[in-house]
């Protein structure tokens, strides 16, 4: 049976390869080597799958210009799994991208009755000043929103339903009205309108997202190449990050805060979600576990030290002691709680910081 992905739903993959076979997207492996530098994300497989990488890649290699582009949803609190994209936005900056932030304000309202003006407060407070402490540096980004595109970018939004059909849409999308058709073709705007002229023109780009936007994805490069005569895109390129598994197993949610830690958790509120929460792999009893040693590739505490443990040494150390058993869950989870503990006790101090910086980042398009 496929899987059917809805990036409007809550999604949760079981297997990733079925995915990636179902829907045409390329290991991580055969571009990994070619990489001018390598964030643990890629090495660990947590970024496991790609479109035309290697597009972007040259452009690195060679110097010339190239863009991230991604979006938020300004709907929720902004959480541990959040900051993975972020963490790849920063990356990819870093390699020489201009990066291109969309806060999909228009598409909150469509399809999640959130108005524009506490759209704008949660893209702001939640989102862009985490961004920043997490390193977003000015100089070559572009954030904006939505309702207030360019003109270019409005009309563009606009133009690309010449190149798909209703029942195009409803293959790749499932039941469909005008909220979400305006929104997929606005969504489609957001990543194509970097290549327009007023930018540059045509050039290689990349989108980091999780496999519930690969929809989006699909549905933009097949119209980008459609557009050949008119615009010339450059097929945007796409890499494909795991998701984040919530405290309890499934998927992290802002409307949960008992799957998610936020990054304005308190070290208290940390220590008590993963105590109370954190869904464990070990065995009923500490005997047993001594004997059996635990299951380290279904525990959250686990897993989500392979986010965030940067020493590969210590991590595999981490993962054969309580496989044998050495390490008990309770000792696990002390180990993720000091991680994140001392990650956002920093984090935080950098966000006051960040405050002050936002007019700097904010693009009046």
């Amino acid at each position: 049976m496929n899987e059917k992905i809805d990036p409007w739903k809550s999604i949760e993959i079981k297997d990733y390869d079925k995915v990636m076979h179902q829907f045409g997207i390329e290991k991580i492996d055969a571009v990994l080597q070619k990489l001018p530098e390598k964030h643990r994300y890629f090495e660990r497989k947590i970024v496991f799958g790609h479109k035309s990488l290697q597009t972007v890649i040259d452009a690195v290699v060679k110097k010339k210009p190239f863009v991230m582009v991604t979006g938020l949803m300004p709907s929720g609190r902004f959480h541990l799994g959040h900051k993975l994209v972020a963490d790849l936005m920063i990356y990819f900056q870093n390699l020489g991208a201009e990066c291109y932030i969309t806060t999909a304000d228009i598409e909150a309202y469509l399809t999640r009755g959130i108005s524009l003006e506490e759209a704008k407060k949660i893209a702001i407070d939640e989102y862009l000043i985490n961004y920043i402490a997490l390193g977003l540096k000015p100089k070559k980004t572009r954030f904006y929103f939505q309702s207030n595109g360019s003109k270019r970018y409005m009309n563009l939004s606009k133009l690309v339903s010449k190149k798909t059909t209703f029942n195009e849409l409803k293959s790749i999308y499932g039941d469909l009205n005008p909220e979400k058709i305006i929104s997929a073709l606005t969504q489609v705007a957001d990543i194509l309108h970097p290549q327009l002229s007023e930018h540059g023109g045509p050039k290689p780009s990349v989108v980091p997202v999780g496999i519930d936007q690969l929809p989006h994805i699909n549905l933009t490069r097949d119209i980008a190449a459609r557009m050949k005569a008119e615009c010339d895109f450059v097929l945007p390129s796409a890499v494909f990050l795991k998701l984040m598994p919530g405290l309890k197993g499934g998927k992290m949610a802002s409307s949960d805060p008992a799957s998610a830690v936020f990054l304005t958790d308190s070290p208290e509120e940390v220590e008590l979600k993963i105590k109370k929460y954190a869904f464990s792999g070990g065995r009923a009893t500490i005997e047993e576990h001594r004997k059996y040693g635990g299951n380290p590739d279904v525990d959250v505490s686990y897993q989500w030290l392979t986010f965030f443990e940067e020493d590969n040494r210590k991590l595999k150390k981490i993962y054969d002691d309580y496989k044998s058993g050495k390490l008990l869950s309770g000792e696990l989870k002390q180990i993720l709680i000091n991680v994140l503990t001392a990650f956002l006790i920093e984090h935080q101090k950098k966000r006051e910081k960040a405050k002050k910086l936002v007019d700097k980042f904010i693009c009046e398009d």
